[in-house]
């Protein structure tokens, strides 16, 4: 396991049995990974990341008894602050939306939404046809945006072997289309 999954997974076990000092050090040593996660995620928002990253603390807070303590609590925190900022970009489309006129854009974009959700499935098929290795590396690296280090970090494996994994998963995804067709 890598140095930072084990001491952010030491101090909230601590923090989870009551030492309060080790859970606010968790709490502490776990903002800079979410403040640099968002960031990267919101550059034309700047101003939302302190937000979010206080929202995800607070979910972790709240959500801490359903982590399973066999999971690296790195791909817990990182799924925790995922779903915090995807729940964002959907209320921020939501309201920008409420700024567009509304004439026959409606069937332009039910139809474009149709489409994006019949890609998303087929994304989802012809990742499922992966070794889990192979496809972990193609979701962390390609569809969540991490970092191959992140990438490596959350999957317990060298930076080498995810870059491995990710071009040996691509190239199956590949012929896997052109089969398809």
């Amino acid at each position: 396991m890598h140095h930072t999954e084990l001491r952010l997974h030491a101090l909230f076990l601590q923090g989870l049995d009551g030492d309060a000092t080790a859970y606010r050090g968790f709490l502490k040593a776990t903002a800079p990974y979410l403040r640099a996660f968002l960031r990267r995620r919101l550059v034309a928002w700047p101003d939302q990341v302190e937000d979010l990253v206080q929202e995800s603390l607070l979910a972790i807070h709240n959500q801490r008894q359903s982590y399973d303590t066999g999971l690296p609590v790195t791909a817990w925190i990182y799924a925790i602050a995922r779903y915090k900022l995807i729940d964002w970009l959907r209320r921020h489309a939501r309201q920008d939306s409420m700024l567009l006129p509304l004439d026959d854009e409606d069937a332009l974009f039910s139809s474009a939404d149709q489409e994006a959700g019949d890609a998303r499935r087929d994304v989802a098929t012809l990742l499922a046809a992966l070794p889990e290795k192979q496809r972990e590396a193609i979701v962390h690296t390609k569809l969540d945006g991490l970092s191959m280090r992140e990438a490596a970090q959350l999957l317990d494996m060298s930076e080498a072997a995810v870059k491995v994994s990710v071009h040996r998963g691509l190239k199956t995804l590949a012929a896997l289309m052109r089969e398809e067709k």
